[in-house]
């Protein structure tokens, strides 16, 4: 199997990945990879990166047996990654956490990021006022209808947020006008890319950065109940969360891996956000090449989730390539399986996850019945669902 360390020399996972960008951010790209390479290799930049995890996140995040989740389930026991008790709320502060450091270490106290769900976005905002940057967040118009609670949050944090109005208004246009904005900036700003996506070295450097999940839970499981879990679920649109859990386990053989992307309303069509799942060929979007929702033209499709963290066309390199050698299974949820997923976990354990999160609950409360009762699922809880309370409420009718 690849060493899953890195990436080829030229940003590769198999076939995946690399480094498709206009020549103005080449130069850019270069200084970033030969920078994060020399931290890599430094260990005060580890110690800061732990000492921020731990004081200010406040990790470890806990492990949690949902214990009447899984009774009223039968079957598998579940338990729960709880980066939803990360500080801003998701796994994301792992990253900008990280991120951070090396703006700071390269002189760059600018920093710009792209956000769908807003939690990103968020993150971004908190490690830029912790370092005192500044920051502005690209966000598409739709997702800001969607998460208009993320985008007070943002604003309170000093960060500015700008609306983007084209396209479908959503991450993948956000994404664009981020890339755009650094072109032009490329000397005085830091591009904190959200996903383990984008051109070389943002996967490697994304992943690595969230690995802090998986290492944990290895750690959290063993001592749980004496060994690993039998499966591992994530949910997946670009795949920071999922890659930070999955990575730490690829050595681990009798561990399953489940990647769940959005199934929106229907496979068929692009009424959904699984690129993977649907079939989807290979393409390049936003700097690397991966599978790719396109029309019959070529073109990138159209997406749609409940989920505005999913709602994505493409899926981070690695993950296209865990595919492809079969170590990761990748599957499907659809926006009534999240919601349903939401509504459970709310009911019988009094945690409100994130939509995006949801997908990978209803993996597991999809599987567990089939399972035996001393079988285990984890359940990476990527987000809280304190966000997404306007979308539910709207989807069920209510008024708040």
């Amino acid at each position: 199997m690849q060493d899953y360390h890195s990436p080829d020399e030229n940003g590769f996972f198999g076939v995946h990945g690399g480094q498709y960008v206009s020549e103005t951010l080449i130069a850019a790209l270069a200084e970033l990879k030969q920078a994060y390479a020399q931290a890599k290799q430094d260990p005060a930049f580890w110690a800061a990166f732990e000492r921020d995890l731990k004081y200010y996140v406040g990790r470890p995040s806990p492990v949690y047996h949902a214990e009447r989740l899984s009774r009223h389930l039968g079957g598998a026991q579940i338990y729960l990654k709880r980066e939803d008790l990360n500080h801003s709320g998701a796994h994301k502060i792992n990253n900008t956490i990280g991120q951070a450091l090396l703006a700071q270490r390269m002189g760059k106290m600018r920093v710009i990021a792209e956000t769908g769900a807003g939690q990103h976005g968020v993150a971004s905002a908190t490690v830029a006022a912790r370092f005192g940057m500044d920051c502005t967040v690209y966000m598409g118009a739709e997702d800001i209808q969607r998460q208009a609670p993320n985008v007070f949050r943002m604003k309170l944090l000093g960060a500015k947020v700008v609306a983007v109005e084209s396209g479908s208004k959503t991450l993948k246009d956000a994404m664009n006008e981020a890339m755009r904005e650094w072109v032009a900036r490329v000397d005085d700003t830091f591009y904190i890319i959200g996903t383990a996506a984008g051109p070389m070295p943002y996967p490697e450097m994304v992943r690595d950065f969230q690995c802090v999940i998986g290492n944990e839970a290895k750690q959290q499981m063993q001592a749980l109940i004496g060994r690993q879990p039998d499966v591992a679920v994530a949910c997946v649109g670009g795949g920071s969360n999922a890659i930070g859990l999955f990575h730490p386990y690829i050595g681990e053989a009798n561990v399953r891996l489940v990647g769940v992307e959005a199934g929106g309303t229907a496979l068929s069509g692009s009424q959904h956000a699984a690129p993977i799942t649907s079939g989807s060929p290979i393409g390049v979007l936003h700097g690397f090449r991966s599978y790719l929702m396109q029309d019959e033209h070529g073109q990138v499709a159209g997406t749609h989730s409940v989920s505005a963290g999913l709602d994505y066309p493409g899926i981070g390199p690695e993950h296209s390539h865990l595919h492809d050698i079969g170590r990761v299974d990748y599957v499907a949820a659809s926006d009534d399986a999240a919601l349903a997923a939401f509504d459970a976990l709310c009911r019988f354990e009094g945690i409100i996850p994130a939509l995006e999160s949801s997908h990978a609950l209803a993996w597991a409360i999809e599987n567990a019945p089939a399972m035996r009762p001393d079988e285990v699922i984890l359940v990476n809880l990527s987000g809280r669902g304190d966000k997404d309370i306007n979308t539910v409420a709207k989807l069920k009718g209510i008024a708040l």
